[in-house]
């Protein structure tokens, strides 16, 4: 058997373990084959792993399943796959995300527990020391710090469509004050902002941003809502050109970096939404639409006098005055 044919089969192999097991019509969606070659495939399953079981769904669709101890032997995962998995945890932690950086941290031990004794160590090894060519043994700045019962408190609401009671402070307020919120998500970047309707306002009420960090409680309530049906976090997070979002920021926002910087520019991706353009003196101009005009003037400080603002003349004016030149470019 050919090397990429039997890792194609091991790939299949992984996709029979799961509860229901795997379909043909799953099979060609994976592979990118047809319906024939996905029918070779559960016969090269069968041939490769006798363990292989037949059965018909509740849909009335034949499903292949393998247990999954049967496999685990040949699951050991990479050094590259470890060391992957410890970059995530280190991001979760400068996040200031500690509570997701232990459950990722809780599932390399029990990824661990299940690596044969004979490749451990040398996967160990290999991990410290790609860990320490790319450099990210230690990654020092600036982390948000919040209360990690707030934290849990809201994982538990988002998950469950739970209410949530929250002492919450906001900027022109010298004191928190007590909010019952429905929580339909959690923006994360420079702060992390809760997306939340106040229930005060009604249930047509327009989706508010809270800064996870002025929250000072969070109580967990036995009341439910539902998420409203034409929402989606990922659109909802578009609106804004970090994690915060404003209604009356939101419009076009278009930049112009100066010949020097246009190369090192390309290389961003400063929204989802841009488009770039190739001005004729070499500059580069890039288009979107977004809010959060002072989470651009942050970004756009580190590019000094390399980078104009064209519109909106709000943004223009904001940073005008704190144009600078550095001598590198972000």
């Amino acid at each position: 058997m050919a090397f990429a044919k039997a890792v194609e089969l091991l790939r299949l192999a992984q996709m029979a373990t799961r509860r229901m097991g795997v379909t043909l019509d799953e099979i060609t969606a994976e592979f990118g084959c047809s319906h024939r070659t996905a029918q070779r495939m559960t016969d090269a399953l069968h041939a490769a792993f006798p363990q292989t079981e037949t059965f018909t769904g509740d849909d009335r669709r034949a499903r292949w399943t393998i247990k999954a101890r049967a496999i685990a032997p040949l699951l050991t995962p990479t050094s590259d796959e470890l060391v992957a998995l410890a970059e995530a945890i280190e991001q979760l932690n400068h996040a200031g995300m500690s509570q997701e950086a232990a459950r990722a941290r809780s599932l390399e031990g029990k990824v661990r527990a299940l690596i044969p004794p004979e490749h451990g160590a040398r996967l160990d090894v290999d991990k410290e020391a790609m860990l320490e060519a790319l450099g990210h043994a230690a990654r020092p700045g600036p982390r948000p710090v919040a209360d990690e019962g707030v934290i849990e408190a809201i994982y538990e609401a988002i998950k469950g469509s739970s209410l949530l009671r929250i002492l919450y402070r906001k900027r022109e307020e010298d004191e928190p004050r007590e909010r019952i919120v429905a929580p339909h998500g959690l923006l994360l970047g420079v702060r992390r902002y809760l997306v939340a309707r106040d229930t005060a306002k009604g249930p047509n009420a327009n989706l508010q941003h809270y800064r996870v960090e002025e929250i000072y409680q969070a109580e967990l309530l036995n009341q439910f809502f539902e998420i409203d049906s034409d929402f989606n976090l990922r659109r909802h997070a578009e609106k804004g050109f970090g994690s915060y979002e404003s209604a009356h920021e939101f419009g076009e926002v278009v930049w112009r970096f100066r010949p020097n910087a246009a190369a090192q520019a390309r290389r961003y991706v400063f929204h989802p939404t841009q488009t770039t353009e190739d001005a004729n003196d070499g500059s580069l101009i890039v288009r979107f639409r977004a809010s959060g005009h002072l989470e651009m003037t942050w970004h756009l400080y580190a590019w000094g006098d390399a980078v104009e603002v064209v519109s909106p003349e709000p943004l223009r004016a904001m940073v005008h005055d704190y144009r600078r030149k550095f001598p590198a470019l972000p």
